[in-house]
């Protein structure tokens, strides 16, 4: 019984591993991660003694705080800014696998694992759609789009 219990207490402590992604800011893939181990407290923002410095203008000083519970993890917000999921700006919220958590109202975006997780973003070769083997396989849902603002758009020269 005493082993069974001893168990149960080490699994509540399984969550201890947490992974961030800065997501790039239009294609949403991870362009640069970091991963905790045991930290109880991890800080993000754009002072130099934060765990995670992001340069961005938008981003406090001292933004925001992920704090280790004994069987979860909680986002706090700390900025003026704000921090943001799913564009409802939080105060605190309890940290769930995959979350993607903004800074600021249009500031970077982070996705957050728990247990070490593989990143739930697409790949850049999970995005961009395979040719057509045939003429006949050819539709309007792969044909390329063009972007529907001012910026020039390049044509490959092959």
């Amino acid at each position: 019984m005493a082993v069974k219990k001893l168990l149960t207490l080490q699994n509540l402590y399984i969550k201890a591993v947490i992974t961030l992604n800065l997501l790039h800011p239009i294609e949403s893939i991870p362009i640069q991660t970091w991963k905790f181990n045991s930290e109880p407290v991890i800080r993000i923002g754009r002072s130099g003694d934060n765990d995670v410095i992001l340069y961005s203008s938008v981003v406090s000083r001292y933004h925001a705080e992920l704090h280790r519970h004994s069987q979860y993890w909680e986002i706090v917000n700390i900025g003026a800014n704000g921090t943001y999921i799913n564009d409802q700006q939080i105060d605190s919220e309890r940290v769930h696998n995959g979350m993607i958590i903004r800074l600021a109202t249009a500031g970077p975006k982070l996705q957050i694992l728990l247990d070490g997780s593989e990143a739930i973003t697409p790949s850049l070769r999970d995005i961009v759609p395979a040719k057509p083997t045939s003429p006949d396989n050819l539709t309007s849902s792969t044909a390329p789009t063009l972007p529907t603002d001012d910026r020039p758009t390049v044509k490959s020269q092959k």
